[in-house]
């Protein structure tokens, strides 16, 4: 299959992967013809790539952490506990987080299971392909993001635990700010920035008060817009007071955020979120975070047309775990094609991947 922006897309191209929802229900299933309006429908929800059928690449499929049906699962248990919580604050109940700790331990242990056993890159590429990104999609995708850094850190699995509730459990302030604010397409005024930042506060005291939950998932909660320089919020910390968790944290929301479609916003490729990343190395985050970030995470999909420094064309057939951006590259021309592994051919790199739908 071959990566795709939407721009692109000949009508009588077919989908190779499935589209899924924020639920991780399946809205438009492989094999279905991309119609002009399908395309156009596709741009409205913000969609960027997807993934088409095609002979040369037909061999080639995106491995992901989660099965479609573990991350469906995985999103139906945190959906529905989001809920839950939402609609007692939006009644004004008392909101007991122990009645829904089981439920999030439960999907921790399950990614930690995965996590553990995985020992590539990681690719979450079902957020570009996704048609809107949500507070559940998102959450789970910092848990995977967060987890698979903590382990590259070698945090033992007690920490890694706690590493990923806080990570799933990173935005829950979220639920008690007022929808109009969260929801809006256009930029935040002053006044309405300063309600949302209220997340992190509403977040901290919705988990610090529940006993069976780590004291610390509070504090990534409070901490995750914490910037090295002392710019973030709530509490303006400097690098040395952010607890690494929460540097951790930040690092994922960020890279899901930037590689995630929004309603204002047209997702960008792993490769592209990475340089964002590192363009606040050393500010906002931590420099030898980032850097093992970037070992951590797919920088350049299966599937992706990608042009080489010496003007040749092809598709990323396969990653390498030990070396994410030097991945083996599917040179295709008139007469032949065949695989060029760029881990071994050191003089030629990566200049250009093809670009998603502008505007």
């Amino acid at each position: 299959m071959k990566l795709m922006p939407l721009d692109k897309i000949t009508h009588e191209a077919r989908l190779a992967e499935p589209i899924y929802n924020e639920e991780g229900k399946t809205l438009l299933n492989r094999g279905m013809l991309l119609s002009e309006n399908v395309v156009e429908r596709l741009k409205e929800k913000g969609v960027t790539f997807v993934y088409i059928e095609d002979e040369v690449t037909a061999d080639l499929y995106p491995e992901e952490l989660l099965t479609p049906y573990e991350r469906q699962q995985m999103l139906t248990t945190i959906h529905k506990n989001f809920n839950d919580i939402s609609n007692k604050m939006s009644e004004g109940a008392t909101v007991n987080m122990d009645e829904f700790s089981q439920s999030f331990s439960k999907v921790i242990k399950e990614i930690l299971e995965k996590v553990a056993a995985n020992n590539e890159a990681i690719s979450l590429l079902t957020n570009v392909i996704s048609f809107d990104s949500s507070i559940f999609q998102h959450s789970l995708n910092v848990s995977v993001l967060s987890l698979a850094l903590g382990k590259k850190l070698k945090l033992n699995m007690y920490e890694l635990y706690e590493l990923g509730l806080g990570a799933l459990l990173h935005d829950i302030g979220k639920l008690g700010i007022p929808a109009d604010i969260l929801n809006k397409t256009d930029s935040l005024s002053d006044d309405e920035y300063e309600i949302m930042k209220t997340h992190t506060i509403i977040g901290f005291d919705m988990i610090r008060k529940c006993g069976t939950l780590p004291l610390l998932a509070a504090h990534c909660a409070y901490q995750h817009h914490e910037k090295g320089d002392g710019s973030g919020y709530p509490r303006q910390l400097t690098a040395n007071e952010i607890h690494l968790y929460a540097k951790i944290i930040s690092i994922a929301d960020v890279f899901d955020a930037v590689t995630s479609n929004r309603v204002y916003r047209k997702a960008l490729l792993p490769h592209e979120g990475l340089e964002l990343l590192f363009s606040g190395a050393n500010s906002v985050f931590d420099q030898q975070l980032v850097e093992l970030f970037a070992k951590t995470v797919v920088i350049y999909p299966i599937g992706l047309e990608v042009q080489l420094s010496d003007g040749r064309v092809g598709i990323v057939a396969k990653t390498h775990a030990h070396l994410p951006s030097r991945p083996v590259v599917r040179v295709v021309t008139d007469s032949t094609q065949y695989d060029l592994d760029l881990s071994k051919e050191l003089g030629v790199t990566i200049s250009a991947c093809e670009q998603p739908l502008i505007g």
